[in-house]
């Protein structure tokens, strides 16, 4: 069971290192030259990865092979992956920019189908079916008003100003934060 945490924490941190070196992967929105006054910047997530960060440093000069669930080792490996994925430093050239991001929804907060609060993460599963991407990859996002008809990792669009906030809820540790101005079910274009 550590073995498959450690495994999920590792691609999970090597995903982030990837985004971060590689900006704008096929799958995500590409960034506009400019964005035109009055309109949210249109991010994608890997913006959100500072570029100097380096996930998988606590990994180096460990040979992951040699370590079973047994191990004492592994059991340490573990809770420094999490840890250095729960402190992720945020980007902070974006923070009070108004954005919009597509992502998949984890429901926090809801009342008779109404969603108010939730997480945006990059992939599915995340949160819910896996260990938590780092909190520079997670969302918090609160609503002014409950929206109706979304469930957990539905494809969205968020509107809003983005913060650099740290959340911790029971769901994982967000570096962001954002009070939705619009939430919209995703189409598949930056509509």
């Amino acid at each position: 069971m550590l073995r498959l945490a450690a495994t999920a924490l590792i691609a999970t941190a090597l995903a982030a290192g990837a985004w971060a070196a590689d900006p704008v992967p096929a799958a995500a929105p590409a960034k506009p030259a400019s964005t035109p006054a009055g309109q949210p910047r249109l991010i994608a997530w890997e913006e959100l990865v500072p570029k100097d960060w380096d996930p998988t440093k606590a990994l180096k000069g460990i040979d992951l092979s040699k370590l079973d669930d047994s191990d004492p080792r592994a059991n340490d490996m573990l809770m420094k992956l999490q840890e250095a994925a729960n402190n992720a430093p945020t980007n902070p050239a974006l923070n009070g920019t108004e954005v919009k991001i597509p992502g998949f929804l984890v429901p926090l907060e809801e009342n008779n189908g109404q969603v108010s609060e939730f997480l945006l993460v990059p992939y599915f599963g995340a949160c819910i079916h896996t260990p938590p991407p780092p909190a520079n990859q997670i969302i918090h996002v609160k609503t002014s008003n409950a929206t109706k008809g979304l469930r957990a990792m539905d494809t969205i669009w968020i509107t809003g100003k983005l913060q650099t906030i740290r959340n911790d809820s029971m769901m994982g540790v967000s570096g962001y934060h954002i009070t939705a101005s619009s939430v919209t079910k995703y189409t598949g274009g930056a509509k």
